[in-house]
């Protein structure tokens, strides 16, 4: 998939609470989405924590935040409230949407191969196209990065 101005996959998956949300159903806000593997992981709470702390500079430009992993509701909902997270965090068990963006990769760690999630973010522009990707995210620094991108769009 080629990340200019490529129309993103629908997403409608379940989020912390368990309401649904449908991508198409927030135009014309701009949405990032961040894919991570795993709640409640050094990197990934890292993560999480950085786009809470932002989420105000996001809304003031114009953007709304989704984390995306595999894990379940429920373990979203002990996420966001063991680390007071503001952002919303889909539940993608299946992996459709994660294999729809790309981001399902084989990945290796202490000589074993598994499949995962790809530390990733999209930006979607009000159209609902992929301004911007960015693939093998490295956490620290990244969430201002993709606000500043949010604020050039």
């Amino acid at each position: 998939m080629s990340d200019e101005m490529t129309m993103a996959p629908d997403v409608t998956l379940p989020r912390d609470g368990g309401e649904m949300v449908r991508l198409a159903d927030l135009r014309p806000s701009k949405v990032v989405l961040f894919f991570y593997p795993r709640d409640d992981t050094s990197g990934c709470t890292k993560e999480a924590i950085a786009f809470s702390a932002l989420k105000a500079d996001f809304e003031a430009a114009g953007a709304q935040i989704f984390g995306i992993s595999k894990d379940s509701v429920a373990s979203h909902d002990k996420f966001v409230a063991k680390h007071d997270l503001s952002v919303a965090l889909l539940s993608d068990e299946g992996a459709d949407i994660s294999e729809s963006f790309g981001v399902w990769k084989e990945k290796k760690m202490y000589g074993k191969t598994f499949m995962g999630i790809e530390r990733s973010t999209f930006l979607i522009d009000g159209e609902g196209c992929i301004a911007k990707a960015w693939r093998k995210v490295k956490v620290p620094g990244h969430a201002e990065e993709v606000l500043q991108a949010v604020r050039d769009l």
